[in-house]
């Protein structure tokens, strides 16, 4: 990912945080037979401090991608926030010079690293326990994967596969209009606020 320096977000923290935000991701196998992506819900963990995380998901059994990672393997795990279209009537400065066109706003983080395939059911029951618990936490009430018959999410257990992947590189970009006058940022945060798009409203919190 291209990231010039006005838009490199490099606060691990900061990416560790819109990660779990955003956290449904894609997965890139690239290998000899081909290039493939899946559309997959990620749990982070990072239990070392000098460490930039693992990240663990899970595909069905009848999903062939994993086949390509049991003997290990890099991949690629993609994470995209908001992002919304910039108008360049949205710039004061436009009146003036006319020299302004339009572009998109997007936050993106990119981590790759080796993965492993795991098919132990007391690691897929924790991973999904992981998972579940971290989407479930702002509901009224919670449901947790014991409310389940147990027989019956021992099945589901035996149904998939899990990946872990130990982040080896990680790359954040934020493109937030930082480029661009304190006034023309004011009239970018101001029309993402306007827009009909939830997707562009959100973006706006990202222009300051």
């Amino acid at each position: 990912m291209y990231v010039p320096k006005h838009f490199k977000e490099d606060d691990n923290a900061k990416l560790h945080e819109y990660i779990r935000d955003y956290g449904f991701g894609v997965l890139i196998v690239a290998d000899e037979d081909g290039i493939e992506a899946n559309h997959l819900p990620f749990h982070l963990s990072c239990e070392e401090s000098d460490s930039l995380g693992t990240l663990q998901c899970h595909v069905a059994r009848n999903n062939p991608v994993w086949q390509r990672l049991k003997d290990g393997g890099r991949v690629l795990a993609v994470f995209q926030g908001p992002d919304g279209y910039v108008s360049p009537s949205w710039y004061p400065s436009k009146a003036e010079t006319g020299r302004v066109v339009p572009t998109w706003n997007y936050l993106a983080v990119h981590a790759s690293g080796t993965a492993r395939t795991i098919e132990d059911a007391t690691w897929l029951k924790q991973h999904l326990t992981q998972l579940t618990d971290q989407h479930e936490s702002g509901m009224k009430e919670p449901w947790q994967v014991d409310d389940a018959p147990q027989d019956f999410t021992d099945r589901l257990v035996k149904a998939i596969v899990g990946i872990e992947i130990e982040i080896e590189t990680l790359t954040g970009k934020l493109k937030a209009s930082q480029n661009l006058p304190e006034r023309n940022r004011a009239g970018v945060k101001a029309g993402l606020e306007d827009s009909e798009h939830s997707y562009s409203r959100a973006m706006s919190e990202f222009v300051s």
